[in-house]
């Protein structure tokens, strides 16, 4: 088994779902926002589970940054935004083959790994 995490470093959901494959010695993939930013196929697996909206965090600082508070985007622009403000997602991304999770999701993890 083998998971790949998308989120940053400073994110404590992001750490804590690291730390949570890590204790049950489950290989994983980290990809760090900040260096690299998740391409727009990845993103749309993301969405066709959970919708656009599940994947954008309005709480984050880059949120308010933007201004994005009265912002009324389709579908396909709050798309084409994640993928140019990486740091609008909501963390960590989590993918297992072709099952996926958005947040903190440990009931999830769990599930996948048994323990």
């Amino acid at each position: 088994m083998e998971v790949q995490v998308f989120g940053t470093k400073k994110s404590a959901e992001t750490r804590k779902a690291l730390r949570f494959f890590s204790e049950r010695r489950v290989k994983t993939h980290f990809v760090d926002l900040t260096q690299r930013a998740a391409s727009a196929g990845e993103l749309r697996r993301f969405a066709q589970k959970f919708g656009v909206q599940a994947l954008v965090d309005r709480e984050s600082k880059r949120f308010r940054e933007l201004g994005l508070g009265a912002a009324h985007l389709t579908d396909e622009r709050w798309l084409a935004k994640l993928v140019e403000e990486p740091l609008l997602l909501r963390q960590p991304l989590v993918r297992n083959g072709n099952l996926l999770t958005v947040g903190d999701a440990e009931a999830t993890w769990r599930e996948w790994t048994g323990r």
